[in-house]
């Protein structure tokens, strides 16, 4: 696969040289996982409509979903290569990449809303973590939400105990994995784009996710229940490949991002109301129950999840862990 992203990144390369040489537009080619119908979807797009816009055609996007051109595990790859230019994965897939402090996402529990999200994301903790980026190969340029998990599989999942022993699908996340094992689940990494067939044939009992992804993927049709936990948060990072972003004259990328900004901002208001009008429609569709947990249920999953910040803290980095948790005001039962 390496080698295919290769080839594709020595056409990119050559495309590049060609425009330039020309006059003719700078493409970023920009390759997400999800459908067009999800918030990421609808800030891709609209940064689409907006970049080309504010520059004067003289930048054109394209944007390919729905794995169209990279799954999960090879998009980062493809980035770095220059096969594509712009990416949003989710924050988990940092991790595998080898900037593992983005993982402090996936703690269980520690944003307790869309308030706490934003004071995080924009402010010193968002920005310490974007500069990890750059000896990588890569620049970021925005937080997207998607919006808070819930649980799902053929079984009730209502106390702790009721995980014990089903096969979760989870991103590729140290933390995540440690979340799932410490309700005594199996986690079993898994491509987005993989899931709903595996859920369908059994190859993983359960998952966790977003709403809108569950929806938008028909999840929902082959999971009886549903349990909306809100343990945890699904967001992303926009990113860019440093070495072309720095070669986009200063004035394009000024303009690039003004598009990104109000991209964002349309695409993060659009996370809460699809995720709402997404669970109203599993709940309609009869397919699937939807649960609700009391105040007690929901302590009682905080307190079994509490040790996951012990257990992945030096993995994180504790400092970290803390500066995000006062910024945050979030955390588990203790």
């Amino acid at each position: 696969m390496r080698k295919l992203i290769l080839a594709a990144a020595s056409v990119a390369v050559l495309a590049m040289v060609a425009p330039a040489a020309a006059q003719q537009p700078i493409v970023i080619k920009f390759s997400h996982v999800t459908a067009p119908n999800t918030p990421k979807g609808l800030a891709a797009d609209k940064f689409k409509e907006l970049a080309e816009k504010y520059t004067e055609g003289k930048v054109k996007v394209e944007v390919y979903p729905n794995s169209q051109l990279y799954k999960d595990k090879e998009e980062l790859d493809a980035l770095q290569l220059g096969a594509v230019q712009m990416l949003a994965p989710s924050i988990s897939k940092f991790g595998p990449a080898g900037v593992k402090e983005f993982e402090v996402f996936d703690l269980p529990y520690i944003l307790p809303d869309i308030a706490a999200l934003r004071k995080v994301t924009n402010g010193p903790v968002g920005a310490k973590l974007f500069k990890l980026l750059d000896a990588k190969g890569m620049t970021g340029l925005a937080y997207w939400d998607n919006g808070f998990k819930i649980m799902s599989a053929n079984k009730k999942l209502i106390a702790p105990d009721d995980y014990k022993g089903l096969k979760f699908r989870i991103q590729s996340s140290k933390v995540l994995d440690a979340q799932f094992r410490s309700l005594g689940a199996i986690p079993q990494v898994m491509a987005f784009s993989e899931v709903y067939q595996a859920l369908q044939t059994g190859v993983v009992d359960g998952q966790e996710n977003t709403p809108s992804n569950m929806y938008t993927q028909k999840m929902h049709e082959v999971q009886k229940y549903t349990t909306v936990t809100n343990h945890g948060y699904i967001g992303y990072a926009v990113i860019v490949n440093k070495k072309f972003w720095d070669g986009v004259p200063a004035e394009l990328r000024t303009q690039l991002d003004k598009a990104m900004a109000e991209a964002t901002e349309y695409g993060n208001s659009q996370s809460q109301k699809e995720n709402d009008e997404a669970l109203e429609e599993m709940k309609k569709s009869g397919k699937t129950e939807i649960i609700t947990l009391t105040a007690e249920q929901n302590a009682a999953m905080r307190k079994a999840m509490a040790p996951v910040y012990d257990e992945v803290g030096n993995r994180v980095g504790k400092a970290l862990i803390e500066e995000f948790l006062k910024e945050s005001g979030g955390g588990p039962a203790k």
